[in-house]
């Protein structure tokens, strides 16, 4: 009995195992991607006044007044508080001399303040464009455009960029002789890019700014991988 004990621990021990994963079917993961384009329906402009002064209190005095009067405009046009955000402030000396060799000295200040305008009635931008510029607005540093509510394109764009993954999926399935089986898993690929605008103010202060719009496209990128059937 010893011996049939010892014979047949022994055969345990040298029993291989099988992997488990040899018992598995394949798998296939896709990266799906859609766009959809969408008409703006909202846009953030950021505009400022840079003002020059012989001292640091005269050129920001100078910004406060211009600047008050550009919040005035805006406010009177309808743009509400809540619209409205100072982006940045600065102060700066005028450095001169450095090409000549000498010491360089200071020669005068310059103050500027920028503003983060969003603008929710679009027939309204070109109008405040030309006015915010007319009361003293001296700098632009673009437009963004925006929809008031991107949830319902943002899924639409969802909805498409799973059925590319599929659509995908299956191709390549079908190429190695393969069929497509059930969802394994599923994740949404973070996107980083902002819908680039349309801008263009090619006319004179003497009336409203052109400005198109255009169509804004966003998009929304899938990876799934499926099961391969047997």
């Amino acid at each position: 009995m010893r011996h049939l004990a010892a014979l047949s621990l022994g055969l345990a021990l040298v029993l291989p195992i099988a992997p488990a994963a040899q018992a598995e079917g394949g798998s296939i993961t896709v990266t799906g991607e859609a766009t959809v384009q969408a008409t703006p329906d909202m846009a953030t402009i950021m505009l400022g006044v840079t003002t020059d002064g012989e001292t640091a209190a005269a050129a920001m005095k100078a910004n406060n007044e211009a600047v008050t009067a550009v919040i005035a405009r805006l406010t009177e046009a309808g743009i509400e508080e809540r619209d409205l955000q100072t982006s940045n402030l600065s102060l700066n000396p005028n450095w001169v001399g450095y090409d000549s060799g000498a010491m360089p000295t200071i020669a005068g200040y310059s103050a500027m303040n920028m503003l983060n305008v969003r603008v929710r009635d679009l027939s309204k931008l070109g109008v405040l464009l030309d006015a915010s510029i007319t009361d003293g607005a001296n700098t632009l540093n673009g437009i963004t455009f925006e929809l008031a509510t991107p949830r319902p394109v943002m899924d639409e764009a969802r909805k498409m960029a799973v059925a590319d993954a599929l659509a995908r999926a299956e191709l390549l399935a079908t190429a190695a002789g393969e069929t497509l089986g059930a969802v394994l898993s599923i994740s949404e690929v973070p996107n980083y890019s902002s819908p680039m605008p349309m801008f263009r103010a090619d006319s004179a202060a003497a009336g409203a700014v052109p400005v198109a719009s255009g169509q804004i496209g966003l998009m929304a990128s899938v990876t799934v991988t499926y099961e391969l059937a047997d």
